[in-house]
């Protein structure tokens, strides 16, 4: 009798793909306690001197959060006003979630109380202080060599509700630093 070595070999990872249960695969997709501990505490930390309550993390934004961090294409999805979202990317493994904070913080500085509106150079800093907002999730991804960058890369997608950044609502949600 003569086997096919590479039949055997298929047919055993065929079952052992359908063995996998659904539940294992599922919690897969969940952030650990560590990174959601570590979102929350960045984002309460710096809307804290800015005279914002503290966010709790969203459950329900978290899937498509994660969805579209893993698409690795530094974009902004179409939300539609569902949800405000921040995004960031540093190329190398040793990119970590407090810095993307730290770049969107970094904007402040070119926040103009005089005149509170809107600006793509501190749309970031303006989301993650806005007073209404209440949830936050975020995903924190690896990305391969070409997607985002020419070398691995890190790729952090923010999502809040209710969503920041509404023109005639900068006065009442941008707190000074306190």
């Amino acid at each position: 009798m003569h086997l096919n070595l590479g039949v055997i070999v298929s047919a055993v990872l065929a079952t052992l793909v359908v063995a996998v249960p659904v539940e294992e695969l599922e919690e897969r997709a969940e952030p650990t306690a560590e990174f959601t501990t570590e979102v929350l505490r960045q984002h309460n930390r710096y809307r804290a001197q800015y005279g914002a309550e503290p966010l709790t993390w969203s459950d329900d934004l978290y899937p498509a959060t994660l969805e579209w961090a893993n698409m690795c294409k530094f974009r902004h999805s179409q939300a539609g006003g569902k949800y405000g979202e921040n995004l960031y990317a540093g190329g190398g493994p040793s990119v970590t979630f407090a810095q993307g904070m730290k770049a969107w913080m970094d904007e402040s500085v070119k926040y103009n109380y005089a005149n509170p509106v809107f600006s793509g150079a501190t749309g970031h800093f303006t989301q993650v202080v806005w007073k209404s907002t209440t949830q936050v999730a975020c995903a924190m991804v690896d990305c391969g060599a070409g997607t985002i960058f020419s070398m691995p890369s890190k790729f952090v997608v923010c999502r809040y509700s209710p969503p920041g950044n509404y023109q005639g609502q900068f006065a009442e949600n941008v707190g000074r630093r306190v």
